[in-house]
Formats: C-alpha cells, sequence, structure tokens
C-alpha cells in the first residue's frame, strides 16, 4: 500500500535551494519543490471532479479504493511525528500496517470534499519522507497520483515530471516492490530518462516506467512495449 519512496512522516524544511544528495542528477531543491506543488495542485482539481462511483473504485494500491489512497496522501498534512511513532507501536511497529488503518480510519472519517480540500490547502506543505528529501516528497505523490488516474482513465503527471521520480530510483525501490528487470534496460520514448543497465532495451513512456518499477505493472503487460 504504501511505497518505497515515502517512509514514515517529517517535517523538515524544504526552504533551502541546495542539492541533496539523493536528489536527481543537476536538479536543484527549488525545482523539486516547485513540481511537487504543481502535482498536488493538478491532482487535487482532477480529485475534486470526482463522481461518488469514482471514489469508490479500486485503485493500484492492492486493497485500496480511491479514498482510501486520496486519505492516505493526505496522512503528512493531518499527522504530528510523535502521532506517527505512536500509531506505528500500536501496529506492532508495521508502518505498513499503520498506514493501511489510518487510510482507512481517515477515508471514513472525512468526506470526499475534505480529504481534496485538505490536499489543497497544503500543497505548499514542507513534507518530505526521511531520507527521501525532496525528490521523495515527489515521487511520493506522483506515484500515488497514478494509483489513482490509472484504473480511472484520467491524465497523469507530464512525463517529464514522471521523469524526476525516476531519475531518483536506487535499486534497493526495485527490490522493496519485489521487481527484477532481469537484464534489461527501460527507456522512455517521451522523455529522456531510463532505469537499469541491462543489454536488452525495452522502450517505452516514462509513465509505463515508472509503473513497472514501482510493481504497479508487470513488464510483460506493458502495451506497446517493445524491444
Amino acid at each position: 500500500m504504501t511505497d518505497e519512496f515515502s517512509r514514515p512522516v517529517s517535517y523538515k524544511s524544504m526552504n533551502t535551494p541546495t542539492m541533496r544528495k539523493d536528489s536527481p542528477m543537476g536538479t536543484s531543491s527549488a525545482h523539486l519543490t516547485s513540481e511537487t506543488r504543481t502535482e498536488r495542485e493538478r491532482l487535487a482539481s482532477l480529485f475534486g471532479d470526482l463522481t461518488p462511483k469514482q471514489w469508490g473504485m479500486p485503485s493500484l494500491c492492492d486493497g485500496w479504493q480511491v479514498r482510501e489512497v486520496v486519505a492516505h496522501m493526505t496522512m503528512p498534512f493531518r499527522t504530528k511525528p510523535f502521532g506517527v511513532m505512536a500509531g506505528v507501536a500500536r501496529a506492532r511497529f508495521s508502518f505498513n500496517r499503520y498506514a493501511d488503518r489510518d487510510a482507512r480510519s481517515a477515508a471514513q472519517a472525512m468526506s470526499e470534499a475534505e480529504l481534496v480540500d485538505l490536499l489543497r490547502r497544503n500543497v505548499d506543505h514542507p513534507w518530505q519522507p526521511p531520507g527521501g528529501g525532496e525528490a521523495g516528497a515527489l515521487s511520493h505523490d506522483v506515484i500515488h497520483g497514478l494509483d489513482v488516474t490509472e484504473p480511472l482513465g484520467l491524465p497523469s503527471a507530464p512525463a517529464d515530471r514522471v521523469a524526476l521520480v525516476l531519475a531518483s530510483t536506487r535499486p534497493r525501490q526495485m527490490n522493496y516492490f519485489g521487481v527484477d528487470l532481469d537484464g534489461r534496460k527501460l527507456a522512455a520514448i517521451d522523455t529522456d530518462v531510463s532505469v537499469g543497465e541491462g543489454s536488452t532495451v525495452v522502450m517505452m513512456t516514462a509513465k509505463e516506467i515508472l509503473l513497472v518499477v514501482t510493481g504497479r505493472r508487470p513488464l510483460n503487460e506493458v502495451p506497446g512495449a517493445s524491444r
């Protein structure tokens, strides 16, 4: 349900325009922060137009409907670090178990309009996942945005924004999702980014690469993937 790009909640400042070791090469902190803000605005606009039926549809997060995914995306804006630590302890120190309980509880306690309003009011929120920095914050929103937009047939983040997420991808993240590229390199046809070091090159969109490396879609199920 959660992802290796988004660890437990932190409130570290994103105001310092410096490079981080986990930022995509050549990308400033200010640019990543700006892209995160724009993505949150885009998603808030899309979510605000969802019908009651769409809110109840299954997402790409196993076991979560759209409303649980959106509730999870608002968790950094609803919780304090101490509350998260206490919740993780109650969940027998499993962050995934805690995040699942939190998303389901928030989705029941809050209306769809309240969830969208919370996201919209926090487009500038300085949350960063510990160890993930600005790239991790952007990844969290882009990836979970896809969890909603893909099953609903809605527009995804632009290819260049997805490329920023892919540029920060590390082998440990694919291992977390149980993804093995088996000697293949995934190269985007719509932006300048690739993942993997294999000799066999598989061409697809940046969005499809992200779906594959985060375990959302098996490589052999990607439409139009060619070698």
